[in-house]
């Protein structure tokens, strides 16, 4: 008996299927893939962060530093204690690529002082937004939220009282702006180059803030902060200094000027 043949059949069957699958419609009428000769668009998709990891936090600040933020450190008698004191303690996190830092209390026989440095590595889920820019956000978010004073409110030299062909002012009106200037001066008791201000020399962008609070009702807490970003890491050092003696207040110079010194290093140790 002669077998029937089904081979041509298949090939016909096969053809038919490969004609719909490259040929055929969507479920809504249109075209399920471009037309020959058509030209496919696509958004590159945005750069990442210069940084992909960030630096042991406690192992970032040298001794020298921590010598100079925290004086009793070098008075710890017990060397085993002095080690500890200058290893700090790190900060839990969750995700040690994305957030790290470290902290330090150390007493000395003036004072007792706090030292809390933080990295921060932003990164852009969106494709469309880079993560510099993400991190440039969430720069701006920190700095609106300190609530620096504007850069008018620093005195210059025509705030210091020379009269100019523009000012109209009538004696008794001088007398009380310059009554009035003398109050707020006493009151903030800081020169105008020590407030709260952003800083131009540091990373990309940064600023500085100073607070003194009472810490007890008979001491005085100084807290200087220093906030910079450079590409896609944000960096926060938090210095703070709490005098033994009732009466004493921390000097805001010298605590800015040590806090803007270890930003520098941390800046340059970033970009090594």
């Amino acid at each position: 008996m002669q077998r029937k043949a089904y081979v041509p059949g298949i090939a016909v069957l096969l053809a038919a299927g490969l004609a719909a699958c490259t040929g055929g419609s969507g479920s809504d009428g249109t075209a399920a893939d471009p037309k020959p000769g058509g030209v496919s668009v696509s958004t590159p998709a945005a750069q990442p962060g210069k940084y992909r990891t960030l630096p042991e936090a406690c192992a970032a600040v040298s001794h020298d530093s921590l010598d100079s933020l925290l004086p009793g450190i070098k008075q710890i008698a017990d060397q085993d204690q002095r080690e500890k004191a200058y290893e700090g303690q790190a900060t839990l996190t969750y995700d040690t690529d994305r957030r790290v830092g470290c902290g330090w209390k150390v007493d000395s026989t003036d004072a007792t002082d706090h030292l809390l440095v933080d990295f921060e590595r932003v990164v852009s889920y969106d494709n469309a937004v880079s993560d510099d820019s993400r991190a440039q956000d969430v720069y701006a978010t920190e700095e609106t939220a300190a609530n620096l004073p504007a850069p008018s409110d620093s005195a210059t030299p025509s705030d210091t009282g020379t009269p100019t062909a523009t000012s109209s002012a009538t004696p008794s009106t001088s007398a009380s702006s310059s009554a009035s200037a003398s109050t707020s001066a006493g009151a903030s008791e800081t020169p105008a180059d020590l407030q709260p201000r952003k800083l131009s020399d540091l990373g990309d962008e940064a600023f500085l803030n100073d607070k003194l609070n009472s810490a007890s009702s008979t001491a005085q807490q100084r807290t200087v902060t220093v906030v910079f970003r450079t590409s896609n890491v944000i960096v926060r050092i938090e210095y703070a200094e709490q005098p033994t003696a009732s009466s004493g207040t921390p000097d805001s110079k010298e605590m800015q000027d040590r806090a803007r010194n270890l930003a520098q290093k941390l800046v340059d140790r970033l970009n090594d």
